[in-house]
């Protein structure tokens, strides 16, 4: 058993096709979570890059790793904010969002950045 402090992607792969009661009305499946992120530069404070993947971990290592172009010029990268989602196109959607100017509004007023 994973403990409840983990990070969100270990106690998803721990529990990964399990299904965990829910309160109500469904119960809800681990199979695969999709994540929007926004990552802070430690290079260069205020420098963001926001982006969605299916494995939180290892995308985060890749722009660290540099491969990445967009965001090697300010490598290491720390997480500032992820939301998981249950589809692809809805953590999609919400990267499209942050991107805009009034997602950049929105992530300084609620996440300070």
């Amino acid at each position: 058993m994973v403990p409840s402090f983990a990070p969100l992607w270990e106690r998803r792969r721990a529990s990964a096709g399990k299904r965990v009661p829910s309160f109500g009305w469904q119960a809800i499946v681990f199979d695969s979570m999709f994540y929007t992120y926004i990552l802070e530069s430690a290079l260069k404070a205020g420098e963001f890059y926001r982006g969605h993947t299916d494995d939180l971990k290892r995308r985060i290592s890749e722009h660290n790793a540099g491969k990445c172009p967009h965001t090697s010029k300010y490598k290491p990268w720390k997480v500032k904010f992820y939301a998981a989602f249950e589809t692809e196109n809805l953590a999609r959607e919400f990267e499209v969002y942050l991107k805009s100017g009034s997602g950049h509004a929105f992530a300084k007023k609620h996440f300070g950045l």
